[in-house]
């Protein structure tokens, strides 16, 4: 399946409801709402022509276009992040060729090169394959913590600077599991993805994996459809933001920066 590189589309999905943090793509206490934030991160990487927020709220679609952005109207329905961009790029009219780049709308701080080493993955996956990001893991307590999601991957190669695996399979328990001292540091996923309008289809298309429910790790039907998810391995310190306590500290960090 070819793919162009040049043109990659970025798109954040971002809606109102959030269980912990209601309505936080449109928090604004650094005088930008939040998901705008991540707009301008995308815009940054070099890889990105065009950037797209995927929503359900008419809030958002404003708060969005009023900064100059795009945004597309998506159905309230959808059960993951994945179904939204398929709407999105039905709406846009993209081919089945073009390669997305999901980008979570609640990592203001994502660096760009982290949205370019998806993609830069993505070139050495298979047909309906993914392109994603790995990060070394430096503490116990977030190896231990089911809400880090580890990845067990295969031998790395530089291509052509950056390590790219094969990833084996992710799991929120603590894998691989240290019964010998290991010889590098455990990997944590990054959650951002690159692939094609086509590969995106296609995953629609099979019945949520026994896996993939058992963890609650939409990747994993991926992996168990027999497809490829290639990893680029980046030192990311960057999280999302899922209460407001997060945000705060996030607000401090770009005030910080700003008086600088």
């Amino acid at each position: 399946m070819q793919r162009d590189r040049s043109n990659a589309v970025a798109v954040i999905p971002a809606r109102m409801g959030s269980t912990r943090f209601p309505g936080k793509a449109l928090a604004d206490d650094t005088g930008m709402p939040m998901v705008v934030h991540v707009c301008e991160q995308a815009s940054k990487a070099f890889w990105v022509e065009r950037v797209v927020v995927a929503t359900d709220s008419n809030e958002i679609f404003e708060a969005v276009k009023s900064y100059g952005y795009e945004a597309v109207m998506t159905s309230v329905d959808h059960a993951n992040g994945t179904s939204r961009l398929a709407e999105a790029a039905a709406v846009l009219n993209l081919n089945p060729d073009q390669v997305i780049i999901n980008i979570q709308g609640d990592e203001p701080e994502i660096d760009p090169e982290i949205i370019d080493a998806a993609e830069h993955a993505l070139l050495f996956a298979g047909d309906y394959g993914v392109g994603s990001v790995v990060s070394p893991i430096q503490t116990d307590a977030e190896f231990n913590d089911p809400n880090v999601v580890k990845a067990a991957l295969s031998e790395g190669f530089c291509a052509p600077s950056i390590p790219v695996h094969r990833a084996f399979y992710f799991s929120r328990a603590p894998i691989p599991y240290p019964r010998v001292t290991p010889n590098s540091l455990p990997m944590r996923h990054v959650g951002i993805y690159a692939y094609t309008v086509g590969a995106i289809n296609k995953y629609l298309a099979w019945s949520p994996s026994q896996l993939e429910l058992a963890e609650s790790l939409e990747q994993l039907r991926w992996l168990e459809h027999g497809s490829d998810i290639m990893v680029a391995q980046c030192n990311s310190s960057h999280t999302g933001i899922d209460t407001p306590e997060q945000y705060r500290a996030f607000v401090e960090r770009y005030q910080a920066a700003q008086s600088q």
